[in-house]
């Protein structure tokens, strides 16, 4: 399925003038840089244009803030700090309700302007301000733009990329520093080229498209690189479906993902952000570490077995293993389009789930989408008529619930030793809850098409 190959390294510049070809990653980070250029390995200052953390690393980050830069400390710029409650929201646990109070009174002292606060937790529609999953609101409120450089303290930040913006996750004590500074010292990372030609079957989703490539190249397979997908598929994906793609390359230790801003993206956009951006292009003869090839048209439905990303197998080889379980969620599968995927199968298969079946969706406007948008070919039914149809769960209150486990008592959250097929991005001992727990990650038609079997089960069944 895919071809690497190395190009030669670049050459320098004959003259101090002359430019050398550069990636897009490279672009954004020489334009952070306010440089000319830059190229793979060099280390350089770059400012940010938007910082976002959220309730578990929040905290963190501002007791570093705080103690570095002093008690009275304003942040660099309070339009360009994001900050989005949204991992351990709707719990009894005092520790992670304590950690959403911090926040508050860090926003309120800061007059921060974008801070998404949840104060009533027993109705998480009467909180105007809430979101829910930061990466997903970040999409949706017009903080992801093309061009810029967006860091976040949780390691999913990478999913910006899908708007041809340089995104990363960083840790507590480097979100401290750019709080009070607003710039950080990073390295330039070389770049994995992805092509990705082909038409895409309708039985795959892009979660199928990043587990091949995991699969492929291994946890370890991306470390500190950017990687770039392009091609025919992925210029045939839609907003959400690139997201997928660029959410998950932390998984192959990517330090970035990123897609090329194109009318797909400049659409999404249009009624999101009024704030003028700039996007940037791979040069054509710019120098890759490496490049994949892969015909897309011959990819097949795929699962990440336990317990890691890329223990890569074809979901119609696992139609023995019999699962407990089906969560469809988190900031890789509970946008709109993920769940439209899920009512699109159940509603052509015209049966009952036989497990119990978990829907989160990762924002207030996802939840709402699921109640009112209307599924293509259901005869004016909502996603959420036909999932109460198929006999699932209610959709939850939008938060990342149990993705990460979790407090106890969060929503859908594995307390006990089962099998779940899951949309989420991670399936290490004990992500979910229970460390015995057996996650298996797979993509809303896959997820769907297990739970009404029982078993894992190839989505083909019920869409052919």
């Amino acid at each position: 399925m895919a071809m690497a190959t190395r190009q030669s390294e670049r050459k320098p510049a004959t003259t101090g003038s002359m430019k050398s070809p550069m990636t897009m990653t490279e672009k954004i980070l020489a334009k952070g840089a306010e440089k000319a250029e830059v190229k793979a390995g060099d280390n350089v200052w770059v400012n940010v244009d938007v910082f976002m953390t959220n309730d578990i690393s929040g905290p963190g980050s501002i007791g570093i803030f705080r103690k570095e830069f002093g008690e009275n400390a304003k942040v660099w710029d309070r339009e360009k700090v994001v900050v989005i409650p949204d991992h351990y929201i709707f719990t009894s646990d005092e520790r992670a309700n304590r950690n959403v109070d911090i926040l508050r009174e860090f926003s309120l002292d800061q007059n921060i302007k974008y801070f998404y606060d949840i104060t009533d937790l027993s109705n998480f529609k009467a909180n105007p301000d809430y979101k829910g999953v930061c990466h997903i609101a970040l999409a949706q409120e017009g903080h992801c733009r093309p061009g810029e450089i967006l860091l976040g303290t949780d390691s999913h930040t990478c999913t910006a990329g899908a708007f041809g913006q340089f995104a990363t996750g960083i840790g507590n004590t480097e979100a401290g520093f750019v709080l009070g500074t607003g710039a950080l010292l990073l390295k330039v990372p070389q770049t994995l080229r992805f092509v990705m030609d082909g038409e895409m079957p309708d039985y795959l989703l892009a979660k199928d498209l990043i587990l091949q490539i995991i699969g492929e190249i291994s946890v370890a397979g991306a470390t500190y690189k950017s990687m770039e997908f392009v091609g025919t598929t992925i210029e045939s994906l839609n907003m959400e479906e690139r997201m997928t793609l660029c959410n998950m390359v932390i998984e192959a230790g990517g330090k970035n993902g990123v897609v090329a801003a194109d009318s797909t993206t400049f659409k999404y956009l249009e009624d999101k952000t009024s704030v003028p951006y700039e996007p940037v292009y791979s040069d054509a003869l710019a120098s890759f570490h490496s490049e994949f090839r892969f015909d897309i048209s011959k990819l097949e439905p795929l699962v990440a077995k336990p317990h890691s990303p890329d223990n890569r197998a074809l979901a119609r080889e696992c139609k023995h293993i019999k699962i407990d379980r089906v969560y469809i969620g988190s900031c890789t599968g509970g946008k709109t389009q993920d769940f439209l995927a899920a009512a699109k199968l159940f509603l052509a298969s015209g049966k009952k789930v036989k497990v119990p079946t978990f829907l989160v969706p990762a924002t207030q406007k996802v939840w709402v989408d699921i109640y009112t948008l209307i599924v293509p070919g259901s005869g004016g039914k909502t996603c959420s008529q036909i999932f109460e149809e198929a006999g699932c769960d209610t959709p939850a209150s939008p938060s990342c619930a149990a993705c990460m486990g979790g407090p106890k008592d969060t929503y859908a959250r594995m307390n006990e030793a089962q099998v779940c097929v899951s949309t989420t991005n991670r399936n290490f001992p004990g992500r979910m809850g229970h460390k015995e727990g057996q996650i298996y990650l797979a993509s809303p038609y896959t997820a769907a098409a297990s739970a009404l079997t029982g078993y894992i089960t190839d989505p083909r069944e019920f869409l052919h």
